[in-house]
């Protein structure tokens, strides 16, 4: 198992190099730059979007289909990504998510707005889009589609998809409310198979149940810590800031951190929370009723707002004002010592335990969606069932992985997937800039491929 960890570790550190970083990070600033700072002037608007009814073509609501990519990003990576970063990188690598999340806001605008454009409708009237679709119809690379198709399968499969998420789920089970392993892993097959039979719009509606409760739930226990700890917010922002920039010195069970390592950690961690860039919510943005492409990546684009700039920011001040970042403590058990030691040593597991109970399990949810689309894109209508029974059987199996191995294996399939995306997004820049111009000048542009009947 040590010579698999050694070989993930080294595909890890070369995926997540200074090459893929750049593409990251350069193209949300590019975006960024090109569109306004679009993500921060059209906020206030994309938030009243989300809830404007709109009865064009489309398989879920708008909000439903925020709640469908929430699911799949609102996840670990809230809580176990943070700790794991903080852990490895040190508190400024909380900065470096800050940056991810921002940038990551107008990347998700792009990607989300473009899978409106060019969705299709297929053999049973669902709408279908996403990276897949712009690359084979905008750019016409059929061969980069199928390879970013078969890239988010694998992320399906073994990276966000199911193994760190059952994994979570199963620990936490079993630490915090001494529910055995075998028993957890039993019951979530058997609710992740009900749902997911039921397809998008069974997921979309159990998302949309659990997504605001679960999200509201944290966000209220996090700001009950800070509030409790008032004075302390201002000294952990502080070197949040200072360490993003120089090295942390060592303590505790904390061995000590680089800026390199801060930054890397702090993007990767950062992106497999909301998963800007990655392509994933492109598919569930498709399904949305509406009759703007602009509209839908504005409404898209609220996701990285959520799920990094707020819930992840809330976790990661949990982590430094309680100290709880230095102690030998990982993953999970890191960020319930923040709880134990900033609220209640009596509820803190507790909460941090049910907080990844939600978390996960609408996060397999959402990529169980995720990798269906990409099934579909390769195989057709044959291979929706057989691809459904193997993420059921990859679920019952996925507590039974090492935590460091789930991560590293999470990280490489990760990045690996982003590639072809932002490949895309850059060769159709002028399309994006000049949609979105033309929607804010009052020109109406309609989805491209919105009313074609094509097989998925």
């Amino acid at each position: 198992m040590s010579a698999i960890e050694s070989v993930l570790s080294t595909l890890s550190s070369w995926v997540w190099g200074p090459p893929l970083l750049v593409l990251l990070v350069g193209t949300g600033i590019y975006f960024t730059t090109q569109l306004g700072f679009m993500q921060l002037r059209k906020l206030p608007f994309a938030l009243k979007l989300m809830f404007r009814a709109d009865s064009s073509a489309g398989d879920v609501s708008r909000f439903s289909a925020l709640c469908t990519a929430l699911a799949a990003t609102i996840g670990t990576g809230n809580i176990v990504g943070v700790a794991t970063a903080v852990k490895l990188g040190g508190p400024g690598a909380l900065f470096w998510m800050w940056l991810a999340g921002l940038f990551g806001m107008a990347t998700k605008y792009a990607e989300c707005m473009l899978a409106v454009k060019y969705r299709r409708t297929d053999s049973r009237g669902e709408q279908v889009g996403g990276p897949m679709y712009y690359i084979a119809d905008g750019i016409g690379k059929m061969w980069l589609a199928k390879v970013f198709a078969v890239f988010t399968l694998l992320v399906a499969f073994f990276g966000i998809g199911t193994f760190p998420q059952v994994n979570a789920i199963v620990d936490g089970a079993n630490i915090a409310l001494s529910v055995p392993r075998e028993v957890t892993m039993v019951v979530l097959t058997l609710l992740v198979a009900a749902v997911v039979l039921g397809g998008i719009k069974r997921i979309a509606k159990v998302a949309t149940a659990l997504v605001p409760l679960m999200a509201i739930g944290y966000v209220l226990v996090c700001s009950a810590l800070l509030l409790a700890n008032l004075e302390a917010v201002p000294a952990a922002v502080s070197l949040i800031i200072e360490s993003a920039f120089n090295p942390v010195a060592a303590g505790g069970g904390f061995a000590g951190a680089t800026v390199m390592m801060a930054i890397q950690f702090g993007i990767a961690r950062g992106v497999f929370s909301n998963e800007a860039g990655l392509g994933s919510a492109p598919m569930a943005a498709a399904a949305a009723k509406t009759k703007s492409p602009v509209e839908q990546g504005l409404v898209s684009m609220t996701g990285p707002f959520l799920d990094t700039l707020i819930i992840c920011t809330l976790t990661g001040l949990a982590l430094v004002i309680t100290g709880a970042w230095q102690s030998d403590a990982a993953g999970a058990a890191m960020t319930s010592e923040a709880m134990s030691n900033g609220l209640s040593q009596l509820l803190g597991a507790k909460i941090i335990t049910i907080a990844l109970l939600f978390f996960a399990f609408t996060t397999i949810l959402g990529w169980c969606y995720y990798g269906e689309r990409a099934v579909l894109f390769l195989a057709g209508e044959k291979g929706r069932l057989p691809y459904r029974v193997i993420f059921v059987c990859l679920v019952a199996v996925g507590g039974l992985l090492q935590l460091n191995l789930i991560w590293l294996l999470a990280d490489v399939v990760n990045g690996l997937m982003a590639v072809p995306n932002l490949i895309a997004l850059l060769l159709l820049r002028k399309e994006i800039i000049s949609d979105t111009r033309a929607y804010f000048a009052g020109l109406a542009v309609k989805p491209k491929h919105g009313t074609e009947a094509v097989e998925a």
